[in-house]
C-alpha cells in the first residue's frame, strides 16, 4: 500500500511551528491519522489511540495520569471519546508547552470544535481535512486555493492531470477515499459498505442512542439521491418513513460528522427576492455512486444524477482546495424568486466569483447571463467561470472563464 502526500502536510508543519496544540478534525476514514503518523516518522512524537478502551478509560478516569504516561510531543487519536482530557491539555499550554506538542484527531468534528472553542480558547489550532483531491491523486498535490485569475489558472494547468468525461466520471464514480484509493482496500463496493457499516456503529450510535441502525442507512442513501439540490427534509423522511424532527436531527447528525455539507443562498439587504434553503453536498462522490447504486462510471455518466452528482464533486473539490492550504472562504449559491440561478459563488478578498457548473464540453456562453444579477447587491462582482467538462481553458471574456474541472 502507497502512502499519497497530503497537500495539507505542510500546513500542518507551518501550524506546528506556532501552536502547542494542533487539533485535526474531518469525517472518517479521509487519512487524518495516516498523515500524522507519517509526518512523526522519525521524531519523537508517540502515538495513542483512545479507540483503545483501557486508554480511553484511564483519559476520562484519570487525564492527568494519562497525560504523564504519554508525554508531549504526542498524537492523540479520536479524542473524543476523552473530552476530560481538553482541560489538563489546556493546562499544559497555560504551562508554557512546546509548539507542536498535543496533536490531536477526531472525526465527530463540530463536538471536538465545541469542546475545543470551551477550553482551548486561543490556544490550538483547528484544521479540516476532507477526502482526497484530484491534485493529490491525478496531479502534484501542490495546488492552492482556486483563484480565477488567468495567471492562477495557467498555473494550475502545470500542477493537475487533464482527463476526458469519461475519465472525470471515473473519478467521480472512485471516490478520494484513501483507504480504497492507496490500494489498500481494492474491492470499492465492499469498502464502501464497511465505512457505512463502521460510521453508524461508531460515530452515529455515540450521538443517538439505539438507533435504528438499518433505517438510518437507508436515511443516507435517501440524502444521498438528492446531492446539488435544495434540501427538501420533508421528501427524505417521507422516503424512509420517519417524521420531519427525525430527519432533521439525523441530518444534523451527517453534518456535524462532515458527511455532508450546505452551501447558503447568498444574499444581502439590496437582493430580497433570494431563497433561504440551502444545497446538501456529500464530502465523497464515491460515496454517492456507491450509495446510489451505480456499478460503473460509464452507468453513472448517463443516469438519472449524472449532472447532480457532477455538481456535488466540482463543488467539493473546490472546497478541498481551501481546506488543504488550511484557509476559509465564504461559499454560497444564488437563486431568487425570478429563477435566476448560479451554481456557487465565492466570497473572497471583498468580491464575488460566480460558477455555473454544467455537464458539457461545450456550455453556451449564455449560462453566464446570470452572473449580472449579483451586481445589484453590495459586493462586487468579480471574475468567474463556466465549470464544466471541456478539456482546454478558454473564456468568454475577460472576466467570465470557461474552465474545466480537472484543472481545480
Amino acid at each position: 500500500m502507497a502512502y499519497i502526500k497530503r497537500t495539507l502536510e505542510q500546513s500542518v508543519k507551518n501550524i506546528s511551528d506556532d501552536y502547542s496544540c494542533l487539533l485535526l478534525i474531518g469525517p472518517r476514514q479521509v487519512g487524518k491519522t495516516t498523515m500524522l503518523e507519517h509526518l512523526m516518522e522519525g521524531t519523537k512524537r508517540q502515538k495513542v489511540t483512545l479507540d483503545d478502551i483501557e486508554a480511553r478509560r484511564l483519559a476520562k478516569s484519570d487525564p492527568a495520569l494519562f497525560l504523564e504516561l504519554h508525554p508531549a510531543p504526542v498524537l492523540i487519536d479520536e479524542v473524543q471519546y476523552a473530552p476530560e482530557l481538553f482541560s489538563y491539555i489546556k493546562i499544559a499550554v497555560d504551562n508554557g508547552a512546546a509548539p507542536g506538542s498535543y496533536w490531536l484527531t477526531g472525526s465527530q468534528a463540530f463536538q471536538l470544535m465545541e469542546l475545543a472553542q470551551e477550553s482551548l480558547a486561543g490556544r490550538t489550532a483547528i484544521i479540516h481535512m476532507s477526502a482526497l483531491s484530484q491534485s493529490e491523486l491525478y496531479g502534484d498535490g501542490t495546488t492552492s486555493p482556486l483563484s480565477l485569475s488567468l495567471d492562477s489558472l495557467n498555473r494550475r494547468k502545470e500542477h493537475l492531470g487533464r482527463c476526458s468525461p469519461l475519465e472525470m466520471y471515473e473519478r467521480i464514480w472512485n471516490g478520494g477515499m484513501p483507504g480504497h484509493r492507496s490500494g489498500r482496500y481494492r474491492d470499492r463496493d465492499v469498502f464502501y459498505s464497511s465505512y457505512i457499516q463502521s460510521y453508524i456503529n461508531r460515530d452515529v450510535s455515540d450521538v443517538i442512542p439505539g438507533v435504528d441502525k438499518l433505517l438510518f442507512a437507508d436515511f443516507i442513501r435517501a440524502a444521498a439521491c438528492r446531492v446539488g439540490q435544495m434540501l427538501n427534509t420533508h421528501d427524505i423522511a417521507g422516503d424512509v418513513g420517519v417524521s420531519d424532527d427525525t430527519a432533521k436531527r439525523w441530518l444534523q447528525v451527517l453534518e456535524k460528522s462532515e458527511v455532508i455539507f450546505y452551501l447558503r443562498p447568498y444574499s444581502n439587504n439590496l437582493l430580497k427576492r433570494t431563497v433561504k434553503t440551502p444545497k446538501m453536498y456529500f464530502f465523497d462522490t464515491g460515496l454517492v455512486a456507491y450509495l446510489t447504486k451505480y456499478s460503473s462510471s460509464e452507468i453513472l455518466m448517463n443516469g438519472a444524477i449524472n449532472g447532480a452528482i457532477l455538481e456535488n464533486y466540482t463543488v467539493a473539490e473546490i472546497r478541498k482546495t481551501w481546506l488543504n492550504s488550511a484557509k476559509e472562504s465564504l461559499f454560497h449559491y444564488y437563486r431568487d424568486k425570478d429563477t435566476n440561478e448560479i451554481d456557487m459563488v465565492i466570497e473572497v478578498d471583498g468580491e464575488l466569483h460566480p460558477l455555473e457548473i454544467k455537464k458539457s464540453t461545450s456550455p453556451g456562453t449564455e449560462l453566464a447571463s446570470a452572473f449580472k444579477v449579483l451586481d445589484k447587491g453590495a459586493v462586487p462582482r468579480g471574475s468567474g467561470a463556466i465549470v464544466c467538462l471541456r478539456e482546454d481553458l478558454s473564456a468568454v471574456d475577460r472576466t467570465t472563464f470557461i474552465l474545466p474541472i480537472w484543472m481545480i
